[in-house]
């Protein structure tokens, strides 16, 4: 008979989170994020420029496919298809930077292979950055407070899909259902990470024109590299306060100061340690 493995929930649950039952302290939580960025930036930084050159490399493929990249520009239809690509190819890796927000968020360490650790649950994840990308496009070209509005309650989404294994529509629907309560909150803190990247563009658009553009590459450079993890471990932040993440008892951190009273008992499932790994979350 297989042994049972308890279960523990750090942070918060659906049930409070659809009933407004949670709270979103901007300070704190971009101070947690930044205490977790000073020791753990490397992994995200690496998952991302990975996502990048794979997105770079495609567009390239596909842009040439079509007649090059001023023709895409030039075709609305041949961008909005570009797009899908592109979204297509690396979201199913974009997935473990978002993850990885969520493990530091609950004081795991990562590394730059936990992006390939969800390949998966790669169709969901492709439908639901396709699905939310297109209603925060589409609330964006109606007027700029929905946009607005669906950026911030969907941007959780991604960590529903994998963490919950929700499938993409009852991840939307959830998001939304749940971030409304605190949507005020969630714009400032998104707002400040947002104005911290206009800041980081004024050196390089200073000193683009002078003969220290170096310099001010390398500052913005510089500069990215802590502020694209402070970005993803806000949002691990966000999603531990607000539906808590679900760790088996006998890999909790040693200091687990969120662990909410109530545990339940599973069986053991299998934990994506490595990049063959199955799509259900591993503490």
């Amino acid at each position: 008979m297989p042994e049972k493995i308890t279960f523990v929930q750090v942070g918060g649950n659906i049930e409070s989170a659809l009933k407004g039952d949670y709270q979103i302290d901007v300070k704190a939580i971009l101070t947690e994020a930044w205490q977790q960025t000073l020791k753990s930036r490397a992994a995200i930084n690496l998952g991302l420029l990975f996502s990048l050159i794979l997105g770079v490399l495609v567009s390239f493929i596909v842009s040439n496919y079509v007649g090059g990249i001023e023709a895409v520009l030039a075709d609305p239809e041949a961008t909005m298809l570009l797009n899908v690509v592109v979204v297509i190819a690396i979201w199913p890796f974009m997935a473990g930077v978002e993850m990885m927000g969520v493990f530091h968020a609950v004081g795991m360490k990562t590394e730059p292979k936990l992006i390939f650790a969800f390949l998966k649950r790669a169709s969901w994840v492709i439908l639901c950055a396709l699905f939310t990308s297109v209603l925060i496009s589409l609330g964006f070209q109606l007027l700029v407070f929905p946009g607005i509005f669906l950026a911030v309650t969907l941007s959780l989404t991604i960590p529903l899909v994998i963490e919950k294994k929700m499938t993409p529509m009852k991840a939307i629907v959830l998001s939304v259902q749940t971030l409304r309560f605190k949507f005020l909150s969630l714009f400032v803190l998104y707002f400040i990470l947002f104005m911290s990247l206009i800041v980081l563009f004024f050196p390089l658009i200073i000193l683009l024109e002078s003969s220290f553009a170096p310099l001010g590459v390398i500052m913005f450079l510089l500069g990215i590299s802590f502020l694209a993890p402070l970005f993803y471990n806000v949002k691990g932040i966000v999603y531990r306060e607000i539906f808590g993440v679900s760790l088996a008892a006998n890999n909790l951190p040693a200091d687990s100061t969120y662990i909410a009273p109530s545990t339940t008992e599973k069986k053991p499932e299998k934990l994506n340690s490595d990049s063959n790994s199955d799509d259900t979350f591993s503490a």
